[in-house]
């Protein structure tokens, strides 16, 4: 059996025997901005990947940090189960959607991948192991590690809730071609009874609102794990049905649309793939290799054309998100966009480094391509303008991909105050990096 405390003892105390900056050794990464390689101390978190326990009773599941959501799913189904929230891609590690901002379409209900976690064990840039949870006396870094990007320690082993699963999904997807009728609809979906709400904007005037519901039988099942891409189906099925697991992971598949631009999307290309390749790690990969090789940044060259990458997301208050989307249309122009509704699982607790007001419902608004132009503009010109909007309208964005706000505009939303106490208290020797350094700075 694999045995949690001893693998994490030896981890702190490697940890306690090296001096300068800290960093992880792992294989996988869901962030999306280069980083400068910088020496640093590197720990070895590669083999906290194991479900320590499924407790159905209970409905929670314990696991080790460096457990991708893969691994979770196929052990809470085995028990009837589900994590609360699953993030998208099965890349994604339980501790790195803690540490950043986890979202999918049971958030309406249940919140952020961090609204779903009961307590979690930290190894602090102090050397030392904190058990965190809602009341116990590191309730502080329990609600400032969710968006610290492992500037505050990382997590060791997390305990997350589940909900119970059916065999199937019923998906049924409605139209709309005007974005306030769109939104209104979204805001009833979540007071409804469904299990999973999210939507697509394909167009100014061609927008789905897509909602879910867990159920036992099915008159059919598709499968978009191959020939079939789910995101083009929701133009053509006003309702469909999904085996659970493929539910979970529908977007995986293709990256929800992302794949057309590998030309994964096209079918010879898919049957030379094959199933096992057509999954978010192929294209993680190759996605990696290109920002390493800029092949794509030097064919725009000789076009001449200027290139921006702009992946993100962001999350608005759902009455200003007609306004975004106009803002968003008009000045940055990439479709589809992926539509997620928002609203805190507990509305007493605040997470200092991601505060969203209690009680209010945001929506994400999820995009994630390049912006090309035959005009150049200043390094993150498009990026900037989304953010100073996002700002505007009362929302928030998310860290993973790449920041460029000025420091003090960056720590007046990110809860500056907090995070020093919380650096000073559980790194004291600044071991691990600044948050703004990391996430904007690419340090």
């Amino acid at each position: 059996m694999h045995d949690y405390a001893a693998h994490k003892a030896r981890l702190a105390e490697q940890l306690k025997a090296g001096t300068g900056d800290l960093a992880l050794r792992k294989d996988t990464s869901n962030l999306f901005r280069d980083r400068a390689q910088a020496a640093a101390q590197r720990l070895d978190v590669r083999d906290f990947n194991h479900v320590l326990e499924v407790n159905s009773q209970e409905d929670w599941v314990d696991a080790e940090g460096m457990t991708s959501y893969e691994e979770l799913v196929e052990a809470t189904l085995r028990h009837g189960s589900m994590p609360a929230v699953v993030p998208q891609l099965k890349t994604i590690t339980l501790g790195g959607a803690l540490a950043g901002v986890g979202i999918e379409a049971t958030s309406f209900r249940h919140g952020l991948v961090h609204d779903t976690v009961l307590e979690m064990e930290v190894l602090a840039g102090d050397g030392r192991i904190y058990l965190c949870s809602a009341a116990n006396e590191h309730r502080d870094l329990f609600f400032g590690f969710p968006n610290s990007y492992g500037t505050l320690g990382y997590a060791l082993r997390v305990r997350a809730k589940t909900l119970p699963v059916k065999k199937f999904v019923r998906i049924d997807h409605t139209g709309f071609r005007d974005p306030n009728a769109f939104f209104a609809a979204l805001k009833e979906a979540c007071s409804s009874p469904v299990d999973f709400v999210d939507g697509v904007v394909f167009g100014t005037t061609e927008m789905y609102l897509t909602t879910g519901s867990f159920t036992n039988e099915a008159p059919f099942t598709s499968d978009y794990t191959y020939e079939h891409i789910y995101y083009r189906s929701i133009r053509n099925k006003a309702r469909d049905y999904l085996a659970a697991r493929d539910f979970l992971w529908r977007w995986d598949t293709d990256w929800f649309w992302c794949s057309r631009n590998l030309g994964a999307q096209n079918p010879l290309v898919r049957r030379l793939l094959g199933r096992s390749r057509l999954n978010s790690r192929t294209y993680t990969e190759v996605m990696r290799w290109n920002s390493r090789w800029k092949l794509t940044h030097r064919f725009d060259g000789l076009l001449g054309l200027h290139r921006e990458s702009v992946i993100q997301d962001v999350d608005i208050p759902l009455e200003r998100a007609p306004e975004f989307l106009e803002f968003f249309r008009r000045e940055i122009g990439i479709l589809p966009v992926w539509i997620c509704p928002i609203r805190a699982h507990n509305p007493q607790a605040r997470f200092d480094l991601y505060p969203l007001v209690a009680g209010r419902t945001y929506v994400n608004f999820g995009f994630w391509d390049v912006v090309k132009s035959r005009v150049a503009h200043p390094g993150g010109h498009f990026n900037r303008l989304i953010e100073r909007q996002v700002a505007e309208l009362g929302g928030i964005k998310s860290l993973y991909s790449e920041s460029y706000y000025p420091r003090e505009e960056f720590w007046g939303i990110y809860g500056e105050a907090a995070y020093r106490r919380l650096k000073r208290k559980y790194d004291p020797q600044g071991r691990l990096r600044d948050l703004y350094d990391k996430c904007v700075l690419r340090a």
